[in-house]
């Protein structure tokens, strides 16, 4: 554990039923006069979604926008692209993002282009970047990927299949937005997906090398409302407490491991998505188990705390047995909200482990992982997550 630290996360935060109405105002005080919306057709389509909700805020605060829609999940290089010519061809000046982590890392990769060199691909890595980027807000429409809140931007290049991740602290937005009345629509599987993601950012922070006592705080309480109000609000989207409660979890997720970083999950999830671009917090949720079981001899006792957390009874238990538990409890929550039981169901092929296992000790989520694996470690763990 680090005592030694820096903490980031946007200078501010917006949280609660009806915060959206802040928008303008907010666009108004950061000097935006013409700012682009960066988002997905389907949103932007929304009756009364979030799209439509930002606009008018925006329009009643006199801001000028124009709307670029041509986000994809796991973001590519082509739509930065096209991003930044729309926002150069408008003469904007600033950028708010709506939507989940597909938006908010498509809006990031557009102000980095922008401001730091058009190969976004050569500022892949930690602090590589050397100029600020437009102003950048950021609206949330999902309880899981935080990267409204955070510093990582993961982009995908569709000509390799790579994912690949800029970190900075200049990405991080200056102000973010998480109302839970817009993620009262969001799919069950969507719910499930993304709060799966959120529930990795805790138990990855919370065995990371670099947590530090601020993250473990946040990290214990996001993994102890998301035991109690996952399942609820896959159940039912609109009940809104177990809404607020994820929001609530995913903010806190977010702000853990921006600042504790994560780990071999993750650094496995991001090479899944790439080659065979399959949602995030699918990929993150699958391989969580076996990632965590085999990283579990590295802390123990921090295992056994998060089947505390999770409801489970580790009385008379050894440590590694309560350790055990907190796996399992992390099995059953992913089962309880659907989530595939391995990685054949969303199209892996053993053929490609090599290389991703090869990638993957490359990605910068992996070096905070608390046990050290080699290149056939990793691909071992892809072959338990292939046959589950």
């Amino acid at each position: 554990m680090k005592t030694n630290f820096d903490f980031m996360m946007p200078s501010v935060n917006f949280f609660g039923p009806g915060v959206i109405e802040k928008i303008g105002e907010r666009a108004t005080m950061l000097n935006m006069h013409k700012v682009m919306l960066v988002t997905d057709s389907f949103l932007r389509n929304l009756e009364n979604g979030p799209v439509k909700q930002t606009e008018a805020s925006l329009k009643a605060a006199g801001v000028d926008y124009v709307i670029f829609d041509g986000v994809e999940p796991n973001p590519k290089i082509r739509n930065v692209k096209a991003g930044v010519a729309q926002y150069q061809a408008e003469h904007c000046d600033g950028l708010i993002t709506v939507g989940g982590g597909s938006a908010h890392d498509c809006g990031k990769g557009i102000g980095i282009v922008l401001t730091n060199g058009a190969d976004v691909t050569k500022l892949a890595g930690i602090e590589t970047l050397t100029e600020p980027l437009p102003p950048l807000m950021a609206v949330n429409t999902t309880a899981g990927t935080a990267s409204e809140i955070t510093r990582h931007a993961v982009l995908t290049n569709e000509e390799t299949h790579l994912k690949f991740v800029v970190v900075s602290w200049r990405n991080v937005p200056l102000v973010s937005f998480n109302d839970p009345l817009l993620m009262l629509d969001v799919p069950q599987k969507l719910t499930a997906a993304t709060g799966m993601d959120a529930l990795c950012h805790c138990v990855e922070s919370y065995v990371s090398e670099n947590r530090n006592p601020i993250t473990d705080a946040q990290a214990e309480q996001g993994i102890k409302l998301i035991g109690q109000y996952l399942r609820r609000a896959v159940a039912n989207g609109h009940d809104l407490e177990a809404r607020t409660n994820m929001a609530y979890a995913s903010l806190l997720a977010g702000m853990a491991f921006n600042n504790a970083d994560l780990g071999y999950v993750h650094a496995m999830a991001h090479q899944l998505g790439g080659q065979y671009d399959a949602p995030h917090g699918v990929c993150c949720a699958v391989l969580m188990p076996t990632v965590e079981r085999w990283n579990m001899i590295a802390s123990p006792e921090r295992f056994a705390n998060i089947a505390v957390m999770l409801g489970e009874t580790i009385d008379g238990l050894s440590k590694m047995a309560a350790a055990e538990k907190g796996i399992a409890a992390l099995e059953r929550i992913s089962e309880d909200v659907g989530i595939p039981a391995n990685i054949k169901s969303i199209g892996a092929d053993p053929k490609d482990f090599d290389l991703m296992a090869t990638n993957a000790l490359k990605d910068g989520n992996a070096f905070s992982n608390p046990r050290k694996g080699t290149h056939k470690d990793i691909v071992a763990l892809f072959e338990a997550a292939y046959k589950g």
